[in-house]
């Protein structure tokens, strides 16, 4: 087992790259550029990041010139011949053979585009432009790099015993998180703490952890690079940037409602069994599901990501319900904000009525709260989203407006064509 103090200790005496391999990214991102690679690869999209927790000013906390060096550094890396054969040949969600021949040849052949950076105000504009299926595969390694430069900033004053303590704080908290999750009967929970994680060497250390404490309960990790290497399941289906780019290239307002399905009907095409989530929270859940065309509702399940998720949950019991489905046999994911308490008391509400699963994210890769003085390690809200497609503006409603994105007469007129009402706020926390 890798000791992390003493690689973080060593991190102020050498370059020690925080982005290992392209495939240090979410699962779902490769298939959703899979997709885009075959539906839309001429659309030019703009990737932008977005710091919610405004008060940490990350301009201020991280040098300018170590962030360019790990920027730089990801623009250099391959894949590995290794990491190919895995793609290629590997079984994923029961299927061989799920990166076809052609994406695979041109991902081989990949180099991530340049990026733009200056700071403003505190903390860094960061954007990345250029054809979608190259520019959306920067959005999870450039969180992930910000994220651990802050970590590092941190920590980089602290001594050897200091830092060890640190972490066996960190592990035990960890741990003492699994003994209580070992108390519910029949979890199924993945890691998706790929991008706000603490570090590579703690999300690593994480899963690990899960492996050996929570046995089949742990079902996979969302990071392909940490799945290849501890030979768990990769876990992911698709994410809020397909709707908004889709619904940003309408060129009316029926267009414009019709998006949201328009993605999922692609995704149908080249998908089946657990692959075929929906998440219908973009533009408001239950609109969503009011107009959803009845083939959804074969589907195999739903991942509730924002707003109350007892509430979306239910919302999505009663669509099954009405629409002639037995919502016993479908599979609902939870994955905002989860911790140990959360996931007890909704595991406990739904037991038995769906088949209740957990992505368990940031509070499982970065939770060090309370751990270091001022708690300045503590999680905080920062997102890389697509925030034009062609030029035109993305936006974001979601169930929580707290988490809407885009220009205010947008987010006006996509509320209308969607109806989404009042809408009640909840805070961010990650």
């Amino acid at each position: 087992m890798v000791d992390i103090a003493t690689r973080v200790y060593d991190h102020k005496w050498k370059i020690d790259p925080i982005i290992r391999s392209l495939i240090d990214t979410d699962f779902y991102k490769l298939l959703m550029c899979q997709s885009v690679f075959r539906n839309r690869p001429d659309t030019t999209v703009t990737f932008s990041l977005i710091n919610r927790t405004t008060s940490i000013r990350l301009a201020e906390l991280i040098d300018e010139g170590e962030l360019r060096e790990q920027l730089d550094h990801i623009r250099t890396l391959r894949l590995s011949r290794g990491e190919s054969t895995w793609l290629r040949g590997n079984t994923f969600y029961g299927k061989r053979q799920m990166f076809r021949p052609d994406f695979m040849e041109w991902f081989e052949g990949l180099q991530l585009p340049p990026y733009h950076l200056e700071k403003r105000d505190g903390q860094y504009e960061l954007t990345f432009e250029g054809k979608w299926p190259e520019v959306m595969l920067w959005e999870i390694p450039a969180l992930a790099v910000l994220m651990e430069l802050r970590s590092r900033a941190v920590l980089k004053d602290m001594g050897r015993f200091e830092l060890q303590v640190l972490y066996a704080r960190a592990m035990t908290k960890l741990w003492e998180k699994v003994e209580g999750l070992r108390r519910i009967p029949d979890l199924k929970i993945a890691d998706f703490g790929t991008r706000r994680r603490h570090s590579f060497l703690w999300q690593d250390w994480c899963v690990q952890a899960l492996q050996e404490g929570l046995g089949q309960a742990f079902i996979g990790t969302s990071n392909c690079l940490i799945a290849m290497r501890r030979e768990v399941e990769a876990i992911g289906t698709n994410a809020h940037e397909l709707p908004m780019v889709y619904a940003a290239l309408a060129e009316s307002d029926a267009e414009l409602a019709e998006a949201p399905y328009r993605v999922l009907a692609d995704w149908h095409d080249e998908h089946e069994g657990n692959l075929r989530i929906i998440l219908p929270d973009t533009y408001g859940t239950e609109g969503f599901l009011a107009h959803a065309p009845d083939w959804l509702t074969t589907w195999t399940g739903i991942r509730i990501d924002s707003g109350d998720p007892v509430e979306g949950a239910e919302t999505a019991i009663r669509w099954w319900t009405a629409r002639g489905e037995d919502p016993r046999q479908k599979l609902v994911i939870f994955s905002d904000g989860l911790d140990v308490d959360r996931i007890e008391d909704l595991h406990a509400r739904f037991a038995g009525r769906v088949k209740a699963s957990f992505g368990w994210g940031t509070l499982l890769t970065n939770d060090f709260r309370g751990l270091v003085a001022g708690d300045r390690l503590a999680p905080f809200s920062l997102v890389c989203k697509a925030v034009s497609a062609n030029g035109r503006p993305t936006v974001k409603l979601s169930d929580n407006p707290n988490k809407a994105m885009g220009p205010a007469d947008e987010i006006a007129r996509y509320k209308r064509v969607f109806g989404v009402g009042v809408q009640t706020p909840r805070a961010v926390v990650v």
